[in-house]
């Protein structure tokens, strides 16, 4: 789980109610073992992964990767033609495991973690037959 940049307990609560937002959970042996919190801006064809994390007991199973798979395709149920996601830089892990999925760096925020990490960002089309932008 993260110990830097986490969700508060109230945003939660307000992306849980969101009619822009879903959230999948997975479980294994009846516990926790991960979510992903996907949003989807308002008149826009794209998704954004917006948190991702898997309870440390559970790495190396492939809960992430198949939140992953489950968040791109509840994206492309709703109609979305990218999936978009901001990862910390040094991150490698994530970002190895994003490139694996598919997923294409296109852009950095500079600075945006608590840590002052820059940002890079990344995106997957849903339908190779559209182009996402």
């Amino acid at each position: 789980m993260f110990t830097t940049d986490i969700l508060s307990r109230r945003s939660f609560r307000r992306f849980l109610a969101s009619p822009h937002a879903s959230l999948i959970v997975a479980e294994e042996g009846g516990k926790f073992a991960g979510y992903v919190l996907v949003l989807y801006p308002p008149r826009s064809k794209l998704a954004r992964l917006y948190s991702i994390a898997v309870a440390p007991h559970i790495g190396g199973r492939g809960v992430g990767p198949q939140l992953l798979a489950a968040a791109e395709a509840m994206a492309r149920r709703r109609g979305r033609r990218a999936m978009r996601l901001e990862v910390h830089e040094h991150n490698t892990r994530a970002i190895a495991r994003y490139e694996k999925s598919g997923y294409r760096l296109f852009g950095r925020h500079r600075n945006y973690y608590d840590d002052h990490g820059d940002a890079l960002r990344f995106e997957k089309p849903l339908d190779s037959s559209i182009n996402p932008t």
